[in-house]
C-alpha cells in the first residue's frame, strides 16, 4: 500500500467548521411541478425555467444502453455546493452535500443513501484518495458523478446540483417543513453570523433559515447524523410539495430554484417521475445510512466507510436498479484493479 493511502490512528482533534453548507432539491419537486395539471402558463413557466438549467455531461459509461426515466429504473446523485451566487453554479467548489437515490419503475419506490462528504475515497479524475467532497473541486460534476460510481458500484444516470440558497428560498416558497429537530441547537444563519438560528428539540415548522441551520449543524453529533437530517429534510420537502393545496406555492417555488440549479434531466424527462408520486402506495422512500469509523491519514480527518456496510448497501441498490449482468461486470473489473493498485 503507498504510504499516502496508509491510515493512521492519532490523536482526535476538533474538525475545523465548515464555513457554508448548501443542499439539494429532489426530482420529485420537479416532477410535482411539470406533471399536474395546473394552469397552462405556470406549465409554461415551470418549462422555460428548467429549460434554462439543463447542462448534459454524457451518458454513463456503466451502462450498456441509454436509460428512460419513463420506462427504465434509473439513479440519480444529489449535489450540493458550497456556491455563491456570483459563480451561477460555475465553479467548481467542494460539494457539501451528496445522496444517491435509485428509482424502480415496477414497484414505483425510491431508496436514498447519503454519502458522507468526508469519506475517504479514490477520485479517479486525478487518481488520488481524499475526501468524496474534493471531487467537485478537482473537476466539477463530471469527476463528482464518476467518483461516486466508482464508490457506490452502480451507474449515476442523472444528478441534480444546487446551492444553499435554492434550499432555503423552496422551503420559504413552502411555507416551511414540519421536521423533527433531535436536541436545542445553535447555529450560523446563511450569512454566517454565528448562534443566529436557535432551534428547540422535538416536531416542528421550519423556515428556510432554520431548515438549513437543521441540515448544517453536525456540533453534537457527526456527518452521519447530519446526512440522516438532510434526508428527514429532502422527504419532508417532497412530501410539502405535492401535498393538497401545494399548487398554489408553484409559482414561487419555480423562481426559487431558478439560477440556483443545474441538471441534465430534460424537462420531459422530470414530468416521467410524477408517477412515484401518484403510486396507490403514495410516495415510497427508503433512506439508506452508510457506516464507518473516524480515522486520520497524515494527520487530516476523514470518514473511513466500513466494508461490509458499503457492500451491503451497494448490492441493494444494485438490485434495485436490476443492473443486468454485463453492467455489474464492470464494477467488478474496476474493483479487482482498485484492488490491485493497493496491493
Amino acid at each position: 500500500m503507498s504510504s499516502n493511502r496508509r491510515v493512521y490512528k492519532v490523536y482526535r482533534k476538533k474538525r475545523k467548521r465548515k464555513r457554508l453548507v448548501s443542499f439539494i432539491l429532489v426530482p420529485i419537486l420537479m416532477m410535482a411541478l411539470a406533471g399536474t395539471g395546473y394552469a397552462a402558463f405556470l406549465y409554461n413557466k415551470a418549462e422555460n425555467v428548467f429549460g434554462k438549467t439543463y447542462h448534459s455531461i454524457g451518458k454513463s459509461s456503466k451502462r450498456d444502453t441509454a436509460v428512460n426515466p419513463e420506462k427504465d429504473n434509473i439513479s440519480l446523485l444529489f449535489i450540493g455546493i458550497d456556491d455563491s451566487e456570483k459563480r451561477h453554479l460555475k465553479g467548481n467548489t467542494r460539494s457539501d452535500a451528496l445522496m444517491l437515490a435509485t428509482f424502480n419503475t415496477k414497484k414505483k419506490t425510491i431508496k436514498l443513501v447519503s454519502i458522507p462528504r468526508d469519506s475517504y475515497v479514490h477520485i479517479p479524475a486525478n487518481n488520488t484518495y481524499t475526501k468524496i467532497t474534493h471531487a467537485h473541486a478537482i473537476g466539477g460534476t463530471k469527476a463528482t458523478v464518476d467518483t461516486v460510481e466508482e464508490l457506490m458500484h452502480v451507474p449515476v444516470d442523472y444528478y441534480v446540483k444546487m446551492n444553499f440558497n435554492a434550499f432555503m428560498d423552496v422551503v420559504d416558497a413552502l411555507n416551511g417543513i414540519k421536521v423533527d429537530v433531535p436536541y436545542e441547537m445553535y447555529e450560523q444563519d446563511s450569512k454566517d453570523h454565528k448562534n443566529a438560528i436557535h432551534l428547540q428539540k422535538g416536531m416542528q415548522t421550519l423556515n428556510g433559515e432554520e431548515a438549513l441551520a437543521f441540515v448544517r449543524t453536525r456540533h453534537k453529533d457527526s456527518d452521519i447524523y447530519r446526512g440522516k437530517r438532510q434526508q428527514q429534510a429532502i422527504e419532508a420537502i417532497a412530501h410539502k410539495a405535492t401535498s393538497v393545496g401545494a399548487v398554489s406555492k408553484y409559482t414561487k417555488v419555480i423562481e426559487a430554484i431558478g439560477d440556483n440549479m443545474s441538471t441534465n434531466l430534460t424537462f420531459s424527462e422530470m414530468k416521467s417521475f410524477v408517477d412515484y408520486v401518484l403510486s396507490s402506495k403514495g410516495l415510497q422512500v427508503q433512506s439508506l445510512s452508510l457506516k464507518g469509523s473516524d480515522e486520520y491519514i497524515n494527520r487530516i480527518y476523514y470518514y473511513k466507510l466500513d466494508d461490509t456496510s458499503l457492500n451491503e448497501i451497494r448490492t441493494e441498490l444494485q438490485s434495485h436498479l436490476e443492473l443486468t449482468p454485463s453492467e455489474k461486470a464492470k464494477f467488478d473489473s474496476e474493483n479487482d484493479t482498485a484492488q490491485a493498485d493497493q496491493q
